[in-house]
């Protein structure tokens, strides 16, 4: 009897494929997609998740000849993911939903639900590898390493990853892209989605005020000094230049945002250099990393790569020192760890949740 399969298909190329390589090795595949929204879809030019991406999603699956399902999720992704990135935002981070996705609708919920219907993986088209050695598994960066999606997947427990697969990890894009066109699939040309699904336009800031609501405040230099106002924190990141509404003659940077003075703080580029972090709701992939561990640290998707060592570490929180100071690491986004013995072996991660400035005394982690 064949294994079975379940894959993700959000209507894009490399889910598409996905599901074609494990037709092709044998498995009895099932295709989903994830009805994550109420109504009309809020994001139509996202690439995914919205009645077009189904459609896509469904003609690949008649081409493969799978069945194709559609698993209405909207109510957990509202009370999850939606809820948690109005919550960041007014908390003055910055988070990324991609992540919560990952972590909360398909790799708990939709693993649950495949695993409820006798499904012996649950396939998607991320740019990544499980490598199994022995009884334990390994989670690896993708062989493309300009796609590579280890970062968004760092949350992946042991049992999860025994029951996860993702079929183009070992390939590099412009092969899934040949595989669509010689198999047919609407899909072989169509651009990577690039905005949040459930933010109209990619408009971020008319997002955060019909959501969460605008709280006016002032925009200050380190020392304090009113350069000028603002009509709510929910549009202001850290590093961020462009679109701060004052102008002082030389470039300015968001260097930290208080949510509850809903004050930012701009300053030059140097201000953004970041000594040390902690990050919470740490999770570890196959690894132990106490207190001494030399590791590599990527703080943003397809971002740099940065070396540091751990100075503490509880349960569920970590801190850690850069060797060389980085710019612009934001509370709310995630940092993923990697092995200094093996860069591509991906160790654990979390949500950083405090920065120390470079200009600070080092090992002192303060917001």
């Amino acid at each position: 009897m064949s294994k079975k399969a379940v894959v993700a298909m959000s209507g894009g190329v490399d889910s598409s494929v996905a599901a074609a390589l494990l037709v092709e090795q044998g498995y009895d595949v099932t295709g989903v997609m994830l009805k994550l929204w109420r109504g009309e879809a809020e994001n139509n030019n996202s690439g995914c998740c919205n009645l077009g991406a189904a459609e896509d999603a469904r003609r690949v699956a008649d081409v493969l000849g799978i069945p194709f399902y559609v698993f209405n999720f909207a109510e957990d992704f509202e009370r999850s993911v939606i809820a948690d990135f109005h919550a960041t935002y007014a908390a003055g981070r910055t988070p990324n939903p991609c992540v919560r996705c990952n972590q909360w609708i398909k790799f708990e919920t939709l693993l649950d639900r495949a695993r409820q219907l006798g499904a012996d993986l649950l396939a998607t088209g991320h740019y990544a590898r499980v490598i199994k050695d022995g009884d334990r598994y390994a989670l690896k960066r993708g062989v493309d390493k300009s796609k590579d999606q280890s970062y968004v997947l760092w949350m992946l427990t042991q049992d999860e990853l025994a029951h996860v697969a993702f079929p183009v990890g070992d390939q590099v894009k412009s092969r899934t892209r040949a595989l669509a066109a010689q198999l047919g699939l609407r899909t072989a040309a169509k651009p990577d989605s690039q905005e949040i699904c459930f933010v109209r336009n990619g408009d971020v800031g008319a997002y955060l005020d019909q959501h969460v609501g605008r709280k006016p405040g002032e925009i200050v230099d380190a020392d304090g000094t009113v350069l000028g106002r603002h009509d709510g924190i929910g549009r202001f990141t850290i590093g961020q230049r462009k679109g701060l509404g004052i102008s002082v003659g030389m470039p300015r940077f968001v260097s930290h945002i208080d949510a509850v003075g809903g004050r930012v703080t701009v300053g030059s580029r140097a201000d953004l250099a970041v000594a040390a972090f902690s990050a919470e709701e740490l999770h570890l992939v196959d690894a132990d990393l106490p207190p001494g561990s030399g590791i590599f640290i990527q703080h943003r998707a397809h971002g740099e790569v940065n070396p540091g060592e751990v100075v503490a570490r509880g349960r569920d929180r970590i801190e850690i020192e850069f060797d060389t100071s980085v710019e612009a690491v934001a509370p709310g986004q995630s940092a993923a760890f990697y092995s200094t013995d093996d860069p591509d072996l991906l160790l654990g991660g979390g949500i950083i949740s405090e920065t120390a400035s470079a200009v600070r005394t080092r090992g002192v982690v303060a917001s």
